[in-house]
């Protein structure tokens, strides 16, 4: 009989490789496991904290223990200035008017070079900023058939200033050759911001008609605009791209507009920059200037001289000689009555003062009187405005005397303004009548607001004293009482 062999199975042997492929992947597992128990241990198991942590990682704060920076100042703005060769010879003076030279940076931006007799002897005259000849823009698509195609080098103004890589800067501030600005205002109203945060701040124009066909979220380019440093480093980098998205769009302000809105940023309004959308006498918007530091006016040449007997250069110089005793508060409204007459006095710091011979609630004496054309011939629209508007009385002899700003004269404590009677017609001089006075002196201290008094302003309030000269009236202007109103009292 034949022993038949019992047959034992093979043993299988795993190989090395699988071996550690099997130890890998459940530790791998464990790994993970472990992570993202300690993930939503932290507190991130909640949307809102997941959401939060988000949020922190794409906008860091300042790291524990930094320091604030230094207070803004002039030399932390770049100014980048749009003219052309031809406009430049011509507005020149503007320009001169507020550059400080070692104080002030930027450029002006030309289409071509300025001729030897406008530029270099100019130069030599008067301080002017750097000329430079602005990039070619021929390749970039303009379709507007109402507008000029030199918007396109006017908005690359923004690229070009941002690519001069100048050192220290905080913002970058835009404006035309016809764009005056007030420097040490301009610093001011600024410091109220965050300088390491994104800001388009600026204004619009007076003409409601105008921001309905442009926006009223966009600011007026004449009227001068300012970019914080760090967005407008973004802004100049998708520029030109974003440019041809727009080849429709009218002027620059038009596109810088469009391209910060894509970038999901607004305009923040600063009532102390003016576009200056009307021609003629501007008398009534300067008398009645908002609570706010006057930043730029625009359209000089579009407006009648602000003084009366002088060329515009003259009547801006004299402005100026104002703005250099106390800045904060030129075009300052303080508004006070003299009871015993039943006259209201409108005080406008550094330029004008109105004397009504009548009593106005404070609600009538700041409205802006009527007393320039509209922009633009048309409809309704192009005559209605974004401040309320007063008529000018028909009648010469029921109108306030106005008296102009003569000079400034600072002292230790206090400064004194004079303001000088304008000859408006032959209207009666009796007893009750405010055009028997001949001058009107005024007194303040020198106004110097902090970051609460900007963000939350307040009018000043003003006093008619007591004089002994018939043909002079004397006020002093002083901050208000706590709970004081500003009305007449019998």
């Amino acid at each position: 009989m034949q022993m038949q062999l019992l047959k034992i199975p093979t043993k299988h042997f795993l190989s090395p490789s699988r071996l550690i492929n099997l130890i890998l992947i459940p530790s791998s597992l464990y790994i993970l496991y472990l992570l993202l128990s300690l993930l939503f241990s932290s507190g991130h198991h909640h949307p809102q904290s997941y959401l939060r942590s988000l949020s922190t990682a794409s906008h860091p704060g300042d790291p524990a223990g930094s320091t604030s920076p230094p207070p803004l100042s002039l030399n932390h703005l770049v100014f980048g200035i749009a003219s052309d060769k031809n406009s430049f010879p011509r507005r020149r003076h503007y320009i001169a008017q507020w550059w400080r030279p070692g104080l002030t940076r930027g450029f002006v931006f030309v289409d071509a070079p300025v001729p030897p007799t406008a530029g270099n002897n100019t130069r030599q005259l008067l301080p002017l900023p750097p000329i430079v000849v602005s990039e070619d823009t021929s390749g970039f698509r303009y379709t507007n058939r109402y507008g000029l195609r030199s918007a396109i080098r006017v908005a690359r103004v923004l690229v070009e200033t941002v690519a001069m890589n100048l050192t220290g800067v905080r913002w970058f501030v835009f404006g035309d050759d016809d764009t005056v600005f007030f420097p040490d205002n301009l610093v001011k109203t600024l410091s109220k911001y965050d300088d390491g945060l994104w800001y388009y701040i600026g204004s619009n124009s007076e003409v409601y008609e105008q921001n309905r066909v442009f926006s009223f979220g966009m600011a007026f380019g004449g009227a001068g605009f300012a970019i914080s440093y760090p967005l407008a480093k973004v802004l100049a980098k998708g520029f030109d791209g974003c440019m041809e998205r727009y080849a429709h769009a009218y002027g620059s302000d038009s596109r810088v507009y469009a391209c910060l809105t894509e970038l999901g940023v607004g305009l923040t309004h600063e009532p102390g920059f003016h576009q200056f959308d009307v021609r003629g006498d501007t008398f009534g918007i300067l008398a009645a200037h908002p609570l706010a530091p006057l930043s730029s006016l625009h359209h000089i040449d579009h407006t009648d001289p602000i003084f009366p007997n002088m060329t515009r250069p003259e009547a801006l110089r004299h402005l100026f000689r104002a703005a250099q005793a106390d800045s904060q508060r030129l075009l300052q409204q303080s508004v006070c009555y003299d009871p015993s007459l039943l006259w209201t006095v409108s005080v406008s710091w550094g330029y004008a003062v109105q004397v009504f011979p009548r009593h106005l609630p404070l609600t009538e004496a700041v409205r802006v009187r009527e007393t320039f054309r509209q922009w633009k011939k048309g409809s309704v629209l192009a005559r209605s405005y974004g401040f309320n508007t007063r008529e000018v009385e028909p009648d010469p002899c029921q109108r306030p005397a106005v008296f102009f700003m003569s000079g400034v004269a600072s002292r230790k404590a206090w400064i004194k303004s004079a303001y000088r009677k304008h000859d408006d017609g032959n209207c009666s001089t009796d007893m009750a009548s405010p055009r028997k006075l001949e001058e009107v002196r005024v007194y303040s201290r020198k106004l110097d607001q902090d970051i609460k008094q900007l963000r939350a302003p307040r009018r000043h309030c003003c006093d008619v004293l007591p004089s002994s000269i018939g043909e002079v009236m004397e006020i002093a202007i002083r901050e208000c009482g706590e709970e004081e109103s500003i009305f007449m009292r019998q």
